[in-house]
């Protein structure tokens, strides 16, 4: 299991978001369990690009920070299934202003990423 080396700079809002949302896949996996793709698989085939390893790194971290809340249900072959919690509900607007803004921004924010 990971342990970090260094304590995290706790002082500012955007540090706390930073630590709570930073890894490459959270904020499109908050976005597609709000928009109702709620099963490991479902979100796998959503993030194609993302091992199962990763998504499932990262729904634990959403999980342990009380964004997302799993279920499992008992039954064979066990079926998992996740939701926003009201916390991660209340980040679906501020991904929505990101996601307009990089909409709004999209031909700019290629060129500037592709210059490298």
């Amino acid at each position: 299991m990971y342990e970090r080396k260094t304590k995290p700079n706790l002082n500012c809002g955007l540090d706390l978001i930073a630590e709570v949302l930073y890894g490459k896949w959270k904020i499109r996996l908050l976005w597609f369990i709000h928009e109702g793709n709620k099963r490991p698989s479902e979100l796998q085939r959503k993030i194609p690009d993302a091992s199962r390893r990763v998504l499932n790194m990262q729904l634990n971290e959403l999980e342990k920070h009380d964004l997302v809340a799993r279920k499992i249900y008992p039954v064979v072959p066990p079926k998992v299934e996740y939701s926003l919690t009201g916390f991660g509900q209340s980040l679906i607007p501020v991904i929505a202003v990101l996601g307009e803004w990089g909409d709004k921004n999209q031909e700019k924010l290629k060129d500037l990423i592709l210059k490298g």
